[in-house]
């Protein structure tokens, strides 16, 4: 297979981090009709309660099954590493409904958050409150790309980073310990800890500059739910210290959470092109350096609820998830007349992964 040259050098053949996707910006050839876009997907931005209800319920159901399995079958059987991996990958696909609980209105889907929490975020230590009013900055047109996208690092520009960040996946369980479980009763001790966590420690971000303003409503949130968190998991360590639960629940959720976080990690590394060189992106440049990746059937196991239609998401971020797939099939077959849409693909996430790596090396040297 031709791999497509826009993901890799711009046009004129330039090899900078920053020509490879955001230049088809100033490429003549290039055209998207947006009017044309819009009509084709305007059915689609109302989401299905019922949908939402039954999908993350079922998904929900089948990780704790799994997970429970996995606590009661042998230690490092195949069948218990076999209930471990699907309790990992149903969980991570539960949690990334937390995605669309920031893009949906609340009216829309009402009591769901709250049901969320208490049946994917509270147990996994990710609560909403991290991603809730954070994400948001990640899709303003004054702020993505910036040093202000929490959800943004310019790793075009360094392969190193990419490798670190990547790795850094498997320790996010750790940092989310410390945060919830030690952190959380000091800060309710000393107020100006508390505080501090609240502005420092309570966002999903990769971006270690971007800083949360600490409002009352933020405070309260973050306290509350960190308090329910802390209680909750403090009962279930009462419960194995006095040996009516195992200890190995402890070693199934590390290994869980680990591997969700790992995969989350290559995920969000495949999204975008990372090119941004810290200045805002209109609407058309998110797009362009951002990716969707239709794949086959296992691309929803890396890629789940509907974040493999990235590009698509960034330039229409109200599509509810189970109405991505339809929207991209409309935008793909009316390629010859609404523009180069399809141009925003990449065959796999292993291309994009190695695509953004070759464009941070080639601009390490380039810079040496």
């Amino acid at each position: 297979m031709n791999e497509p040259a826009l993901l890799e050098t711009s046009p004129s053949g330039d090899l900078s981090p920053a020509g490879a996707r955001l230049h088809l910006r100033e490429d003549p050839s290039f055209q998207l009709d947006d009017a044309l876009l819009r009509d084709l997907v305007r059915d689609l931005h109302r989401p299905k309660p019922v949908v939402f209800w039954t999908d993350f319920l079922a998904t929900s159901f089948v990780g704790w099954a799994a997970f429970a399995a996995a606590a009661a079958l042998r230690p490092l059987s195949p069948a218990m590493l076999a209930c471990a991996l699907i309790a990992s990958l149903a969980l991570y696909r539960a949690l990334c409904f937390l995605h669309e609980i920031t893009h949906q209105a609340q009216r829309s889907l009402p009591g769901f958050e709250t049901a969320w929490n208490f049946l994917a975020g509270f147990p996994l230590l990710m609560p909403s409150l991290v991603y809730v009013g954070v994400h948001q900055s990640h899709h303003k047109l004054s702020t993505y790309g910036t040093d202000q996208d929490p959800e943004y690092m310019p790793f075009a520009r360094d392969h190193k980073r990419t490798v670190v960040f990547a790795l850094e996946g498997f320790f996010i369980p750790v940092v989310l310990l410390v945060r919830f479980l030690l952190l959380t009763p000091i800060g309710f001790v000393f107020p100006r800890l508390g505080n501090w966590l609240v502005t420092h420690l309570s966002s999903l971000t990769m971006n270690v500059k971007y800083r949360r303003e600490a409002t009352e409503e933020l405070v309260r949130k973050v306290r509350v739910q960190s308090a329910i968190i802390f209680l909750a998991w403090a009962a279930v360590a009462g419960l194995a210290l006095n040996h009516v639960l195992p200890w190995r629940l402890f070693v199934i959720w590390f290994f869980v959470t680990g591997l969700a976080s790992f995969i989350n990690t290559l995920r969000t590394l495949g999204a975008h092109a990372y090119e941004s060189a810290g200045e805002p992106l209109d609407r058309l440049g998110q797009l362009v350096d951002s990716i969707d990746t239709p794949g086959a059937w296992w691309t929803e196991l890396w890629a789940p609820v509907g974040l493999r239609y990235h590009a698509l998401h960034h330039y229409f971020p109200g599509i509810p998830y189970h109405n991505l797939a339809e929207a991209y099939r409309r935008l793909t077959n009316a390629c010859a007349a609404a523009g180069d849409y399809c141009r925003m693909s990449s065959p796999s996430l292993r291309y994009s992964l190695a695509a953004l790596y070759r464009k941070g090396l080639r601009a390490a040297k380039l810079t040496a």
